[in-house]
């Protein structure tokens, strides 16, 4: 039997960290000297941790079993013949010998087939498959699946097109058994493609599901802009074998802050750094459990994939139903009952957005898909799982985001209210949730298992911070009010008009609070002095206590223990 072949018999689930077969042996003991009783249970023991290490499934389990049955019966026989042939001593060279054979009975290695759908990634597709084929532990094919491209993306990649082999391994590495891998990667060009990422990863999916040559046991999918740390895919393939209830695990993601230029870029990438530890450690502190195994890059179980497909009558694991179609397959893997988790080492850099317009379009089609996922009602295609476990973050997050906006909101308006008509007095308390916030982000940054000292900074400036929430709550409102209006658009397409540079709705939000800030300014001076001490006399009491619930929250996560998680 070749090393990388299993008995047909075997299960998905049996293909993980089986090793190999053992026999048992039994030797009479009756009569041995006290100290040689001694050694043969050693022995024994030896013996019996290293025996049965795959599951009693398949032709070999049954032929030990035969075996395990004549070797029982005879065990008296060849107890006395070993009493006389030879001293208790020589059953080291017996057990030499039985885990020499231990080691050259056949292994399996679950297969794993990687899928990068790449949109106009000229830019980044090189180091993304660098960083692959720097791997400790290689997938076993690499499909580019280039789509809507206008860009010399598919140049790039037809370079790395063909077998290729891995990097030589270090000496750690080879002390840890880890030796120089091979694969084969394909370059894909699928041309216009209207369903777009979706349609990308469902084509490169229906390469390696066994349709063809090759069958894979986990899909890989890696955006075209994200790069792995070196054992990234080891990791993921150890945590997601280790757990048939797995059905997906997302690597810990952080925004790559190798390229920065101008004012602007700084600021958001380090705002970005900042959302995205604390989103991945709000998910480590659930008990790993993942709410969105996100497309940058995620290791899903075939098995679930066709589970899925089969419940909710799906041709292809991807469907475009929704704007974020990452979060509806983590829904429902989660249905389907399987595990969705992030890892608790496996790490990747992703491309983070430098602009006003791409990061405004990219978090408006974040933020309205998931209120379309979590919002009771059918629309479409899609149904609003409100109560799915998936979503109590989601909901969470909608919920401080709104606090969020409310709290400043009101303060600056009661702020220049109280200071219209002399009115304002200042208290020191005020000081206490701006204080707690810098603690917590403080608390983030540090969290980050790459840290620099810009995001120190970020965080403990407390102003970057502070410039960023608004931005995200411009989003939060975009977003909303577009799902709300109804209007349907293309928010793919709205993203990829902002990251070319087009268009100007980022601004929205900006416009609709300086009118606002206008129209009651107008309207707070034409009020009589009663209305507006009125006014003040009911508004501070109830921004009192929605500051002190929210400072409550924000020390509840401050003093949390992080159970020495990195993110």
């Amino acid at each position: 039997m070749n090393e990388n072949t299993t008995p047909e018999s075997w299960t998905e689930d049996d293909r993980c960290g089986h090793d190999g077969l053992t026999d048992h042996f039994h030797l009479g003991t009756a009569a041995l000297e006290p100290h040689e009783l001694a050694e043969v249970d050693e022995l024994e023991a030896l013996v019996a941790a290293d025996t049965m290490i795959i599951d009693e499934r398949g032709d070999l389990v049954a032929d030990a079993a035969a075996e395990q049955a004549d070797e029982d019966e005879d065990a008296p026989v060849r107890a006395r013949r070993s009493r006389e042939r030879k001293p208790a001593r020589d059953l080291s060279s017996y057990l030499k010998q039985h885990l020499a054979d231990l080691e050259s009975l056949p292994t399996y290695r679950p297969t794993i087939g990687c899928v990068i759908p790449a949109y106009n990634e000229a830019e980044s597709i090189e180091a993304v498959l660098r960083s692959l084929l720097a791997q400790t532990r290689l997938p076993d094919q690499i499909h580019v699946i280039v789509n809507n491209t206008k860009d010399a993306t598919f140049d790039i990649a037809a370079r790395f097109a063909g077998p290729r082999k891995g990097r030589k391994p270090t000496l750690e590495e080879k002390r840890r058994g880890i030796k120089r891998g091979k694969t084969e990667v394909f370059v894909h060009d699928i041309g216009e493609n209207p369903d777009k990422k979706v349609g990308a990863l469902n084509y490169g999916y229906a390469l390696i599901d066994g349709s063809g040559d090759f069958r894979a046991d986990y899909l890989l999918g890696v955006d075209g802009d994200t790069t792995l740390a070196v054992d990234a895919v080891e990791k993921l393939e150890a945590e997601i074998c280790s757990d048939s209830r797995i059905g997906g695990i997302s690597a810990i993601y952080s925004i790559d802050d190798s390229v920065q230029k101008g004012l602007v870029a700084p600021l958001l990438i380090a705002g970005q750094r900042a959302q995205f530890a604390a989103f991945n450690m709000q998910n480590m502190l659930r008990g790993r459990n993942m709410a969105v195994l996100g497309g940058q890059c995620s290791i899903f179980s075939m098995k679930a994939l066709r589970e899925v497909m089969t419940a909710n009558h799906q041709k292809t694991p991807w469907v475009n139903d929704s704007e974020v179609e990452d979060s509806l397959l983590s829904l429902q893997i989660k249905s389907a009952g399987y595990l969705t988790k992030i890892s608790a080492t496996a790490r990747a850099d992703v491309g983070g957005m430098t602009t006003l317009r791409s990061l405004d379009g990219q978090q408006v089609k974040w933020n309205y898909g998931a209120i379309d996922l979590m919002w009771p009602g059918q629309r479409g295609d899609t149904k609003g799982q409100p109560f799915h476990p998936n979503l109590r973050l989601r909901w969470a997050e909608n919920v401080g985001m709104l606090t969020n906006i409310f709290t400043r909101i009101a303060f600056v308006l009661l702020l220049a209210a109280a200071l219209s008509i002399h009115a304002f007095v200042f208290s020191p308390l005020w000081l206490i949730p701006p204080a707690v916030a810098i603690l917590l982000n403080v608390r983030i940054a540090m969290s980050m298992k790459n840290r620099t000292w810009k995001d120190i900074v970020f965080a403990a400036t407390g102003i970057p911070a502070e410039l960023y929430m608004w931005l995200r709550a411009g989003h939060f409102l975009r977003a909303w009010s577009k799902f709300l209006s109804k209007v349907k658009t293309d928010n793919w397409a709205e993203q990829a008009k902002a990251e070319r540079g087009s268009g100007n709705s980022y601004l929205m939000p900006l416009v609709i609070l300086l009118v606002s800030f206008v129209a009651l300014a107008i309207t707070w001076l034409q009020m009589p002095t009663v209305v507006q001490s009125t006014v003040l006399w009911l508004g501070w009491p109830v921004l009192y206590v929605v500051t002190i619930a929210q400072t409550v929250v924000m020390a509840a996560k401050l003093f949390r223990r992080q159970h020495g998680y990195r993110v």
